[in-house]
């Protein structure tokens, strides 16, 4: 048994509006990648933090490299960072658009290692916000373990340690293939015609769910 809850997916949020862009480049890119490649992105993440991620918190793991090289997931949908955006009072925060906005791209964690191992693509995960100086990292599948599953499940994160423990993220060097997203979780019918119609004739086409429950 992996060291870790059965079937456990990760999940990657973006703006509806970014998916012709990833179905273009077939992959999510990291912010690094992102800016290399002067990628247009409809950005609803905290600047700031973006900046800390690029320049100042190194994935201990894997020196030399920094946050901001990876491609981050949640192990939860319903993240903290989606309740920050669905209350948009946040100072620094410059996307003011809502969570309606805001679509799930749901991967299997069991498989994307898999892939990494067998690809040689760098991955890691960190035990609370990747982009905090205090995070700690690793790539051992192993110390999954670690992780405070109870507080990436919980639904009530008012608890400082659960809110901690709830932000951990899987990370992906550089890109992650499109072909690895197994579903994209919408917050109603409107978003799953949106991006229906967006996925077109894509030679791949993950299944579109409503999800409201990964919604506030």
């Amino acid at each position: 048994m992996p060291p870790y809850p059965a079937n456990q997916k990760i999940w990657h949020i973006t703006h509806w509006e970014n998916l012709p862009g990833i179905l273009k480049s077939d992959a999510l890119r990291s912010d690094a990648r992102r800016l290399e490649m002067d990628l247009a992105c409809s950005v609803v993440g905290i600047s700031k933090i973006k900046e800390r991620r690029l320049k100042e918190i190194e994935v201990t793991c894997h020196p030399g490299t920094m946050v901001g090289h990876y491609v981050p997931f949640y192990f939860c949908p319903r993240s903290v960072m989606l309740y920050i955006l669905y209350r948009g009072n946040s100072p620094d925060l410059d996307y003011l658009g809502g969570q309606e906005p805001i679509v799930h791209l749901q991967a299997d964690l069991k498989g994307v290692i898999e892939w990494a191992t067998r690809t040689g693509t760098r991955w890691a995960f960190s035990d609370r916000n990747a982009g905090a100086y205090f995070a700690s990292f690793s790539s051992e599948e192993d110390d999954l373990a670690g992780l405070d599953w109870r507080a990436i499940e919980n639904q009530d994160f008012r608890n400082p340690s659960v809110k901690e423990g709830k932000q951990a993220e899987f990370l992906i060097f550089e890109s992650f293939p499109w072909k690895l997203i197994e579903s994209v979780g919408v917050y109603n019918q409107e978003f799953a015609q949106k991006v229906d119609e967006m996925l077109g004739s894509a030679q791949h086409r993950p299944s579109i769910i409503i999800q409201r429950d990964w919604y506030y």
